[in-house]
C-alpha cells in the first residue's frame, strides 16, 4: 500500500482496512507500505515477507498500471486483481474505449490533445471534460459547459490529456466480483463526482440498489461485466456509468472500468457485496482465494 500516485492517501486506507479485515478472516498478514519513491525497494521486501499471496492495495499508477503486476509476475507471487495487460488498458483510457467499443458497449467520443492547446482554446465543441488519460479517482478532472472559456489546467496536469464529450445525467456503477455483477448503487452528490466525494467523509451518498427501471440496471449489470471481460480484467473491478434518463437506455453511457477499485469506508464496491450478502472479510477471502486459484 501507499505508493508513488496521485492516490496514495487512498491506498493508505485501502491498505488499512483490508489487512484488518484479512486478519479478521483467519489469515496473517505482514503489511508493506511503500514511500512515493521506494518501489525500488519492493522485491527486497517482498522477498523477506515471503507472502503465500500479495494483496495489491496500490491506486494509480505504478500499483494499477500494470507495473507492479509485472514485477509479482517476474517473482512468481500470486497477486490480486487484474494481471499486466488488463492493467494496463483500463488504466489507459483511451485503448479501453476500442475495447469498449470493438464490444459493443456505448462511450462517448474523446481527442487526446496537448495541455497547451487545451488551455489556448477549445478542441472540441462545450460541454466537455478534460482528464488525464492514465489517472484515476477523478484526480484532475476539468468540467467545461457551455458559454465557458477554455479550462486553466494546472501544471501537474499531464502534457497530453483526454478531452471528450459531457455525458449528462446520473452518476451509476457497478462492482463485478470475478464473473458475477454485484449490482448498481447510485451516487449522489452536490456536484461533479470529484476526489474529495469518493473519500471525504459526507462527500457524497450512496443509494444501493439504485432507484432506476428494471432495464437499466439489467443494462448496468450486463455493460460492466461486458467491460470486465473486453479488457481481460480478473478479481474485482468496477465500472462507472452516467444515464441520462431523458434518452431511457440510450442514455446509459460507460465512463470506465477501475480495476483497483477502493476499499477504504466509503467504498463502493465493498457496499454492492455487502449489500448482496458478502461482509468485507469475506470479500477480503475471496480476493486471496481467487489470486491463489488464477496462479
Amino acid at each position: 500500500m501507499g505508493g508513488p500516485s496521485a492516490e496514495r492517501e487512498v491506498s493508505l486506507s485501502t491498505g488499512r482496512g483490508c489487512a484488518d479485515a484479512l486478519r479478521v478472516a483467519g489469515f496473517n498478514v505482514v503489511e508493506i507500505t511503500l514511500g512515493p519513491d521506494e518501489g525500488a525497494s519492493l522485491p527486497a521486501r517482498l522477498a523477506d515477507a515471503r507472502p503465500d499471496v500479495v494483496f495489491n492495495a496500490l491506486h494509480g499508477r505504478f500499483g494499477e498500471d500494470g507495473c507492479v503486476q509485472g514485477l509479482l509476475e517476474w517473482l512468481g507471487l500470486p497477486y490480486t486483481h487484474s494481471g499486466v495487460l488488463a492493467s494496463a488498458l483500463a488504466m489507459d483510457k483511451t485503448r479501453a474505449k476500442q475495447a469498449y467499443r470493438e464490444a459493443g458497449l456505448p462511450v462517448v467520443d474523446s481527442v487526446i490533445a496537448d495541455r497547451e492547446d487545451v488551455r489556448a482554446g477549445h478542441v472540441m465543441p462545450p460541454p466537455y471534460v478534460v482528464k488525464p488519460n492514465d489517472e484515476g479517482s477523478s484526480v484532475g478532472v476539468y468540467i467545461v459547459r457551455e458559454g465557458d472559456n477554455a479550462p486553466p489546467l494546472s501544471d501537474a496536469m499531464p502534457a497530453r490529456v483526454m478531452v471528450e464529450t459531457y455525458a449528462p445525467g446520473r452518476e451509476l456503477t457497478t462492482a463485478v466480483m470475478g464473473d458475477r455483477a454485484l449490482g448498481v448503487t447510485e451516487i449522489i452528490t452536490a456536484g461533479w463526482y470529484d476526489y474529495d466525494a469518493k473519500y471525504a467523509e459526507g462527500g457524497s451518498r450512496h443509494v444501493v440498489p439504485a432507484q432506476i427501471p428494471e432495464d437499466i440496471a439489467a443494462a448496468c449489470l450486463d455493460y460492466a461485466l461486458r467491460a470486465h471481460r473486453a479488457l481481460g480484467c480478473a478479481g474485482l473491478s468496477r465500472t462507472d456509468f452516467r444515464w441520462d434518463e431523458s434518452r431511457g437506455l440510450a442514455g446509459l453511457i460507460l465512463l470506465e472500468t477501475n480495476t483497483q477499485p477502493g476499499m477504504t469506508p466509503t467504498s463502493l464496491a465493498p457496499e454492492q457485496a455487502a449489500h448482496a450478502g458478502i461482509a468485507f472479510p469475506d470479500l477480503c477471502r475471496w480476493m486471496v482465494e481467487d489470486a491463489l486459484c488464477r496462479n
